[in-house]
This record gives C-alpha cells, structure tokens and sequence, in this order.
C-alpha cells in the first residue's frame, strides 16, 4: 500500500472516514466542500479502491503547517499507516521550504513517536485557532499542540515511493 495524493474520487471515503472519528469526538468534523476546496492538502492510503487512511497537510504561514485530519480505519491501526501518512505531510512541508508543522491532538503519544514536541499553545499564531469555534469542546479543549521542525529539503524517498507491508 502506498501514500498518495487524494483525488476527487476519495473524497466520499475520506470524509465518511473522517466523520467517523470526529462523531466519537476524536478530530473536528469536516464537510464534503472543505474536503473538496482543501483536496490538495490530503494525501491517503487505499487498498484496492477503498480508502483507509487520510491526513492533510495545511499551510498556515510562511513558516508553519498543520498537519489534520490524520485518520486511519479501525480495522487498520497499529500497523504503520499513521506514521507514513504524518512522513507524507512532513516531506510535502519539507519540499515547500516550511520549517516547522504541528499538530492538535488528542493522541499526543502517537505525534511523540512521530519526532513531535509537546509546545506551550502561545506558540502557536492565533490564526490557528479560528477553526476552534467550529469544536463542540470549545472553549474546553482538550487537545495537546505538538511541534517537529522539518529539516531542509534533500534527496531521499519520495512520499509516492513510502510503502507499508501488505498484511493478507
């Protein structure tokens, strides 16, 4: 299986899959249209045509990404396809020239495994935060900000060439 960008035909099983964890309160929800007006920023993981594993690389200044919606299917955890998927949005920042990506999360021992440090939330701008309005948890959040710096782009695997063994 191979981390690739999404496409337009993704985008029902990625925003099902997507809602599946933010019905659980796990991620914030998002809507067919931002899935399709932000296609661009996802990069998924299929098996066959079905989609099991989607996250998005957000650019929110000169010098700094999200990285969100990280959501892989149930049935698929724990074998991988979170960690590719975060690599995947890393490279992406890494050929844009950004710095820095962080993350809001609720999983921050997942992020912590991915090379992320825990970051005091004032250092974060507070253009991020817009979308928090939009939380059934505001303004109680719950989640932690992380933070990696992402080293200059040199040679190396290219997102499309990032694989997980296939487990029949």
């Amino acid at each position: 299986m191979n981390v690739t960008k999404a496409r337009i035909e993704d985008v029902p099983q990625m925003h099902r899959l997507i809602n599946e964890f933010a019905n659980r309160g796990d991620m914030l929800p998002r809507a067919l249209s931002q899935i399709y007006e932000n296609l661009r920023d996802y990069f998924v993981v299929r098996d066959g045509d079905s989609v099991i594993g989607c996250a998005a690389l957000h650019v929110n200044w000169m010098d700094l990404a999200e990285i969100r919606s990280l959501a892989v299917d149930q049935s698929r955890q724990h074998k991988g396809l979170g960690a590719l998927l975060v690599e995947a949005c890393v490279d992406e920042a890494r050929l844009l020239g950004l710095p820095r990506v962080f993350c809001l999360t609720r999983q921050p021992s997942f992020f912590a495994k991915q090379g992320f440090d825990s970051v005091d939330r004032s250092q974060l701008p507070h253009k991020i935060w817009a979308e928090c309005y939009y939380c059934p948890k505001f303004p109680d959040c719950d989640e932690y900000p992380l933070m990696r710096d992402v080293t200059p782009s040199t040679p190396g695997v290219s997102t499309s060439e990032r694989q997980v063994a296939r487990e029949d």
